[in-house]
């Protein structure tokens, strides 16, 4: 199925760990254990996670040094280096980059970043998808010789996990990356539609090579409203699945509890079983610790508000946590008493109750006699002052 000359023994694939407080030496020592021959003279694309407006240190965005350490590697092995990224809905990939360091350390590096939003997109098919049949591609990824993903170690409200498979979500076109939250339930399965669509994304978009940055990371609420947490170490491996399961089980997880993983395995597209797996160091597992998993329920926190989500993407949650960690404490003075703040995310509605605050653009067809707040998704202030706004009118 895929051709990987970063991979000579797909069958027994090999995962290095480097630990250590300095990330840009963990991942050249992670990387010395590869050969990386095969890239001499061909183009690389490096593709970190920088979907999100965030600082570097928060756990959102991929650390910079790890991806200058990878720049600098591939460029001793003889490849011609680049950065991409295409962010989330609402997001602009420099201003992503300019705020994540990425593009500070790029011109330092002299390494050319690109906003892979800016071109029309190539619609490739998906021959044997099974909720997805063709993608949206970024028109620059098929241009070059090989694809590293770069991710950084986090947990995900939808998917169990975020790492190198689920990042190359991020060479999806613009939107068409909330098409893979919005897909109807397949019959005679309990497997999410989203994640059987990274399984049939993961067959057609499959990175060369993965280097995930477990510097700092993130639990709880992630991919973008969760807690950073410390790791220092970085993984390296041609086998993105096989780097991935190896990365599950320093967060304290299985590769095979996580759905788009085992769905991904099973379509032959990696490895996931750790016996198969050559792991170095052996004393790996040393370095895992327990992340903490998502809260299944949003509420849980604010007893005084229903969240009244269907077919919402992590954006929209994320920014909804967000706004009730930041508002919750006053929110009681624009509730009628004994009542509760009623908040619609997701485009699956078919009603809402009046009253109801509909957060998002995916919500505006439902919301007449509603709150509307525009968005894809607002941010919490503006949130705030169109709550503000509506109680001044009432």
């Amino acid at each position: 199925m895929f051709s990987n000359p970063l991979n000579p023994n797909p069958q027994s694939p090999e995962v290095h760990v480097a630990h250590g407080p300095d990330a840009y030496a963990n991942t050249l020592a992670a990387l010395k254990e590869v050969d990386l021959s095969p890239v001499k003279g061909k183009t690389v694309l490096l593709k970190p996670n920088v979907g999100r407006m965030s600082e570097f240190g928060t756990g959102v965005n991929t650390n910079p040094q790890v991806v200058a350490a990878a720049i600098d590697a591939f460029r001793a092995a003889g490849a011609e280096v680049s950065i991409g990224e295409s962010p989330i809905t609402g997001v602009k990939t420099l201003e992503a980059f300019e705020m994540a360091g990425m593009t500070a350390m790029a011109n330092e590096k002299n390494c050319p970043l690109i906003d892979f939003d800016e071109r029309p997109p190539l619609d490739t098919p998906i021959p044997d998808g099974k909720v997805i049949h063709s993608l949206k591609l970024c028109a620059d990824v098929p241009e070059f010789d090989f694809i590293v993903s770069i991710p950084v170690m986090k947990i995900h409200m939808h998917t169990g996990v975020t790492l190198a498979i689920k990042n190359m979500k991020g060479c999806l076109w613009r939107r068409s990356k909330v098409d893979l939250h919005m897909l109807p339930q397949l019959p005679d399965t309990t497997d999410k539609s989203l994640d059987i669509a990274i399984g049939d994304m993961a067959t057609v978009l499959l990175p060369h090579f993965s280097i995930i940055d477990g510097s700092i990371c993130m639990e709880g609420l992630g991919p973008g409203a969760g807690t950073p947490k410390e790791l220092n170490v970085v993984l390296a491996g041609s086998d993105a699945f096989a780097a991935d399961a190896v990365a599950c089980r320093l967060m304290g997880r299985s590769a095979t509890e996580v759905p788009h993983l085992r769905i991904g395995a099973a379509n032959g597209c990696g490895i996931i079983d750790l016996d198969q797996i050559k792991v170095s160091p052996e004393n790996w597992m040393d370095y895992a610790s327990e992340f903490m998993a998502a809260p299944k329920n949003l509420t849980f926190e604010f007893p005084n508000v229903e969240v009244l989500d269907k077919n919402s993407c992590s954006a929209c949650q994320s920014t909804l946590l967000l706004f009730l960690q930041r508002y919750g404490d006053v929110l009681p003075e624009y509730i009628p008493a004994g009542d509760r703040l009623r908040v619609a995310i997701g485009k699956g509605h078919d009603e809402l109750p009046e009253g109801t605050l509909c957060i998002g653009q995916c919500t505006v067809r439902q919301c007449v006699g509603g709150i509307f707040v525009p968005g894809c998704p607002p941010v919490g202030s503006q949130i705030f002052k169109v709550l503000q706004q509506s109680a001044e009118k009432d």
